[in-house]
């Protein structure tokens, strides 16, 4: 399975971002992919998946297929989002 967060830094969320993931690093010794919705690959995905909203993150299963988002600076839980990188 694939995780992505799609962010920017320079916001005023970007504090709260950097500490959720360093946390879910330390935590689960993983790391979703991530991506600013600028870079080519976020661009991509943020008009393919109609992201808007930012920080968003999607979690696709092993075909692409969206199976999970969440959106804005309201962070979920690190075992929730793990939990579709525990299958990799």
């Amino acid at each position: 399975m694939r995780v992505v967060m799609i962010w920017r830094d320079d916001t005023d969320y970007a504090r709260t971002v950097i500490d959720w993931l360093r946390d879910f690093e330390h935590r689960t010794g993983r790391q979703p992919e991530s991506f600013s919705p600028d870079s080519p690959e976020g661009e991509s995905l943020c008009r393919t998946y109609s992201v808007v909203e930012y920080p968003t993150i999607l979690a696709f299963d092993d075909n692409g297929k969206l199976l999970q988002e969440w959106r804005g600076a309201s962070m979920p839980r690190i075992d929730d989002v793990n939990y579709y990188l525990l299958n990799q």
